[in-house]
């Protein structure tokens, strides 16, 4: 599917619920991510107990998507023209993810320069699998750091490890 036809779905799909969208825009971030920035006049219904209906939208959309991918290939692998792989899109409400992921690059920044600080491996607070993704992805061009996440379930967690300069 392509953008305009995601913007389409997300549209529909919140019209469902009778919450009033002002506008959706959408933003594409180095040509691998692209952000559906919803702004809609009662945002409490999607980001009240901790943005569940936010990533439930967000599930739904995506299940959507996949399914509407090519049926002859397994995951995509063989897509034709305009259609986006998995997890490359993300829908925002009135900025709740962008705050997310700008607050969980942050924490990325910070503990990083830590493990560069104390010459050690520093292992950050568990979080979601979405929050332990963008760090990972923040830090992969980072020569003397490498990421890995440990642990099992609520508990899992990053470990960015100091390697020193290569």
């Amino acid at each position: 599917m392509n953008n305009q036809e995601i913007q389409n779905l997300i549209k529909e799909l919140l019209e469902k619920t009778k919450v009033n969208v002002d506008s959706i825009a959408v933003e594409e971030n180095d040509g691998s991510n692209t952000w559906f920035s919803i702004q809609v006049d009662e945002p409490h219904f999607f980001v009240s107990n901790d943005a569940e209906a936010l990533y439930a939208l967000n599930h739904i959309v995506r299940k959507i998507v996949e399914k509407n991918l090519s049926p002859t290939s397994p995951r995509g692998s063989d897509r034709g023209e305009g259609m986006r792989p998995e997890g490359s899109f993300l829908i925002d409400i009135n900025g709740f993810q962008k705050k997310r992921v700008d607050n969980t690059r942050a924490i990325a920044h910070m503990m990083s320069e830590r493990a560069r600080y104390f010459k050690a491996n520093v292992e950050v607070d568990p979080m979601s699998a979405f929050e332990r993704r963008i760090i990972h992805e923040f830090l992969s061009n980072a020569p003397d750091l490498k990421t890995e996440s440990i642990g099992f379930g609520p508990s899992r967690r990053v470990v960015i490890k100091y390697i020193g300069n290569l």
